[in-house]
């Protein structure tokens, strides 16, 4: 058992703990973002049509985020750039608590839309710093969990705080950010982030890299197809004559899975080509998504949702990992910033596409879903060569 233990958590450094452990409480504090729509609508008394235009800002704050980081990170540095990031959303998140008027409040739904996602390529390229390339999947794979297993307790807080004291959420949400911020900045020394402003550097050096490029747009398509889940799915549900708890029940089944399963394969993903791995698990994640259009009971939806979590567990540490591994040292931010924006870019994306499929019928959204995922996998295992190069490149 100890050495079972000491395979899938030992050898990784103490800074690494620094930041798994202030994600993982920062994730437990995560209780202001699901209970936005409470808030705006409960305790501002805004309308719906109002409370959607907020959210979008949100959304557009949220959109650029990814890309600033990576510059800040690579221009400034890993620490200071997460630092900043989770102190400027404690200071933005206790504003919005107390706003009355709705200028200010959409003004802070913006900045917090940047402010909060900032810590993502920062974060990764940090990991990418401390970590040898050997031991990136399983690093990546287990900050998942922690994010994951932080989240999971934090929406269930959350949920019991929403109803009676929902400026408690905000305090909690601020402290775990400020506690996250500092945890980095005094316990990770700085000599362990890569050169910055003496090399120069920018993000068309990124687009530059065709290998990166295609990575990107494989990641989009992912991206795009896993967010169906919070978009197309619970609709699918409603048309089935289903409950929101029976869509409350599915989307459960994914935490558990993550929660119960990722710590048990975080070392043996490591083992195989990353490509192959990512491949697989997008395959995967088709497949629960292809699936659903054969079924239309909560068991029947639930047990779909474990298919593709399953394949979302395997997709996500490799991935990570494969964009850190083509990142040269001096550009590793902004590299994982352009990773991170294929995600933003899907939240635009991902409901306007999913709704009209779905317009047109469940079975052409599945089936069309399904081939997407079918086309990344394709796209993932012709540019495995080059990958395996640049990742032979990164341990050298």
């Amino acid at each position: 058992m100890r050495g079972a233990l000491r395979e899938r958590f030992g050898g990784l450094p103490r800074s690494y703990w620094v930041l798994w452990g202030g994600t993982l409480i920062n994730r437990l504090g995560t209780m202001v973002q699901p209970f936005f729509a409470f808030y705006l609508t409960g305790s501002r008394g805004l309308s719906l049509a109002q409370v959607g235009a907020v959210l979008t800002v949100f959304g557009a704050g949220a959109f650029f985020s990814q890309l600033l980081s990576g510059h800040l990170a690579d221009r400034y540095g890993r620490r200071i750039t997460l630092t900043g990031g989770m102190l400027a959303t404690a200071v933005i998140m206790l504003v919005l608590a107390y706003s009355q008027n709705i200028a200010v409040i959409v003004a802070c739904m913006f900045l917090l839309g940047v402010a909060m996602e900032i810590y993502r390529p920062a974060s990764s390229a940090l990991v990418g710093d401390i970590i040898p390339t050997k031991d990136r999947t399983r690093a990546f794979a287990l900050l998942f969990w922690a994010v994951n297993l932080g989240f999971t307790g934090g929406v269930l807080t959350g949920g019991l705080l929403a109803e009676s004291a929902i400026l408690w959420l905000f305090w909690i949400d601020a402290v775990s950010c400020v506690v996250f911020g500092l945890l980095v900045w005094f316990l990770v020394p700085a000599s362990q982030e890569a050169p910055r402003a003496d090399v120069p550097g920018s993000f068309r050096d990124v687009a530059r890299d065709r290998v990166m490029m295609v990575f990107v747009a494989i990641t989009l398509a992912y991206a795009v197809v896993y967010h169906q889940s919070m978009i197309t799915l619970p609709l699918a549900m409603r048309a089935d004559g289903l409950d929101p708890t029976a869509y409350g029940i599915a989307l459960a089944a994914n935490g558990v899975v993550i929660v119960l399963v990722q710590p048990l394969v975080v070392n043996w993903l490591g083992k195989f080509d990353h490509s192959t791995v990512a491949a697989v698990g997008m395959a995967v994640v088709g497949l629960g998504f292809g699936l659903t259009m054969f079924v239309s009971s909560t068991a029947g939806y639930t047990a779909t949702v474990v298919v593709w979590s399953i394949g979302e567990i395997v997709v996500t540490g490799v991935s990570a990992a494969i964009a850190t591994n083509l990142a040269p040292p001096h550009l590793r931010g902004r590299y994982m910033g352009v990773y991170g924006f294929a995600f933003s870019l899907s939240n635009l994306i991902s409901p306007v596409f999913g709704t009209w499929l779905l317009g047109i019928g469940q079975a052409v959204l599945w089936s069309t879903l399904a081939a997407l995922s079918v086309v990344a996998t394709v796209a993932q295992l012709w540019i495995a060569p080059a990958i395996r190069e640049r990742t032979l490149v990164s341990v050298a």
